[in-house]
């Protein structure tokens, strides 16, 4: 008996990791138990928060600060329940350049005449269309 919960304990070790919270990391709360939120069950947020971690009661708990939406609900949730925030790309990486749009300029014909629209084509939606034309000045 002893040699399988040794075994199971060993599977368990290796495939288990330890959560790397602290106290005031920015964390999300699952909503799944959660019945308060008004709307549709199948439209709401699958997490909710952010919120701040206050205290961790061992291992397999954590204490958060609930704003007012979520006050009647107790502050204290399972490890399971719990996904850390990850704040905006921009914040995460501030370096990272941004790419600038390249916007096309419009060709002002003036004074050349369309005279042969030579091939039309549609761009990703039905009402956007491209006209390749020869013109003649």
């Amino acid at each position: 008996m002893e040699d399988s919960f040794a075994y199971a304990k060993d599977k368990w070790d290796k495939s288990h990791a330890t959560p790397y919270f602290k106290v005031g990391y920015l964390v999300l709360v699952s909503t799944t138990n959660i019945n308060d939120i008004k709307g549709c069950k199948k439209l709401k947020h699958s997490f909710s928060g952010p919120f701040v971690i206050k205290a961790l009661h061992g291992a397999n708990a954590i204490a958060v600060e609930i704003s007012e939406q979520l006050s009647n609900k107790h502050p204290t949730f399972p490890v399971i329940l719990i996904k850390p925030y990850n704040s905006s790309v921009a914040e995460r990486f501030p370096l990272r350049n941004k790419v600038p749009q390249h916007i096309h300029p419009i060709e002002s014909f003036g004074t050349k005449k369309i005279t042969k629209v030579l091939k039309q084509s549609r761009l990703r939606t039905k009402k956007v269309r491209e006209y390749h034309v020869s013109t003649v000045t």
